[in-house]
């Protein structure tokens, strides 16, 4: 901070009776201690020092400025200490934006253990599928899947190899039959995601170096990636689902990947930032819990029964 370091300047100086003085033990330039003092003169209105060509002498109002001067600084100084540490402590509110399924039913028991071996922590939650503005919301932090349209913003990897998968219940397979293809998309109830007016119903899928794209059509769409899911384990359709969202579904035998020879689109999950400055230690620390977790998320999930 600029003027604190001019207030430096002008202390040390009054305590040394020399600017060239001042200059030596801090490094500086007698011209820059100089200008510091004459922007801290100007902006007060008053002269703090009587020069002469051998020394300085303090005026009435610089004696006066430099014993409330000397006082605020440590302050400040104390308080900029205090907020370093509450960051290496693990201390004060984690506010972050998560995706409505992947939130609810895999993020927030996660963030609650973080928490309870972090108990100086506190949470403050946002669920929603849209990107949430980190410049207009209370948000500090989101995680959101695939790389943020603002190139100005800092996306740390969680899940960087994460994809989307086909699936759908034993029921629905049942009794509706379980395609082979991806083509054969156009004969089954897929249950598409949308958002505003854009409707998320051109699957992409890939195999050897082959990439198809599948128009898909269905009677249940919605704005809320849960409602697919929920769909989607009452038997009602297939879904296109990021891996980690169903994990433990397919794990579990609940939900079943279709189509297996065929690889879906890239669903990578980013913790979010406006700011690289706000990565502090506990957030780093953040990451690397999510990113763990993940990781063991998605093996077990490969572990589904066919």
């Amino acid at each position: 901070m600029k003027a604190l370091q001019d207030l430096d300047i002008v202390l040390l100086t009054a305590r040394l009776g020399s600017l060239s003085a001042a200059a030596r033990q801090l490094d500086l330039t007698p011209a820059a201690t100089s200008a510091a003092l004459k922007r801290v003169e100007a902006e007060l209105g008053v002269a703090l020092f009587i020069r002469s060509t051998r020394s300085l002498k303090l005026t009435d109002e610089g004696e006066r400025f430099l014993s409330h001067c000397a006082e605020a600084l440590a302050l400040i100084k104390s308080g900029a200490e205090a907020a370093r540490s509450n960051q290496s402590q693990f201390a004060g509110p984690l506010r972050l934006s998560l995706p409505s399924d992947l939130g609810r039913r895999t993020l927030l028991p996660w963030l609650d253990h973080f928490v309870a071996e972090h108990p100086q922590l506190s949470l403050q939650l946002q669920f929603s599928d849209r990107l949430s503005d980190l410049y207009q919301t209370s948000s500090d932090l989101s995680l959101r899947y695939g790389e943020p349209e603002d190139s100005s913003l800092v996306a740390l990897p969680v899940a960087p190899h994460n994809r989307r998968v086909l699936v759908a219940s034993p029921e629905y397979v049942r009794r509706c039959g379980q395609p082979e293809s991806p083509l054969q998309l156009t004969g089954h109830n897929c249950l598409s995601f949308q958002l505003d007016a854009y409707r998320h119903d051109r699957w992409l899928f890939s195999r050897a170096g082959e990439s198809v794209t599948v128009k898909v059509s269905g009677n249940r769409s919605a704005d809320d990636g849960e409602a697919v899911h929920r769909w989607a384990l009452a038997g009602q359709g297939i879904a296109y689902k990021s891996r980690l969202d169903v994990a433990d579904d397919l794990a579990e035998g609940r939900l079943i990947v279709l189509c297996r020879d065929w690889q879906g689109e890239a669903a990578p999950l980013n913790l979010i930032c406006a700011d690289r400055r706000q990565l502090s230690p506990r957030i780093q620390s953040l990451r690397q819990f999510l990113s763990e977790r993940c990781e063991r998320q998605l093996a077990r999930s490969e572990c589904d029964a066919a």
